[in-house]
């Protein structure tokens, strides 16, 4: 390591200088739209990025290897086909191109891995879930059984909060 310089796992948020990056979690809920608009406005006023992961399960087929191989690549062009649509929005609200990150496999666990091995990433934004059926899964287990394990700050936004509302606190 160069002396002054900052060791390999220094997050870019740590330093203080670096681009923040705001990274979301994409997914077809109404919730994501909160999310996003906050972590919108937030890279317009203040600069930095915004990033968008999304992780398509694995789908094992066991007795017929190709119509399980046909399923995962629907999946992941479908997926490809969402990050596109979200990464136009926020192209369209700030005015850049978000870090898009698809992976395979279970969601938490792959969303640690992008925040792990990305240390620009500085802050996770979630959108939660205002219904009877709770804040969602992501929004669940990193209150529950992952607080405190995430490398980054979490906001959650309320998915139900208005536009004008989000921008009065960005």
């Amino acid at each position: 390591m160069v002396d002054g310089a900052p060791s390999p796992d220094t997050r870019a948020s740590d330093l203080g200088d670096g681009p923040r990056t705001f990274l979301l979690v994409v997914d077809t809920s109404k919730e994501l739209r909160a999310a996003l608009r906050f972590a919108c406005r937030r890279v317009v006023h203040n600069g930095g990025a915004v990033a968008l992961f999304h992780a398509v399960p694995y789908i094992e087929f066991q007795h017929f290897a190709t119509v399980g191989e046909l399923m995962n690549h629907e999946a992941k062009t479908e997926a490809e086909r969402l990050l596109q649509q979200i990464a136009a929005e926020v192209h369209r609200q700030t005015g850049t191109f978000p870090d898009l990150y698809l992976r395979q496999g279970d969601t938490i666990p792959e969303l640690q891995k992008v925040i792990t091995e990305n240390p620009a990433i500085s802050m996770l934004v979630l959108g939660a879930g205002s219904g009877t059926e709770g804040p969602g899964p992501i929004v669940s287990a990193i209150s529950g059984k992952l607080a405190g394990k995430l490398d980054v700050p979490v906001t959650i936004v309320p998915g139900d909060l208005p536009e004008d509302r989000i921008d009065a606190l960005t």
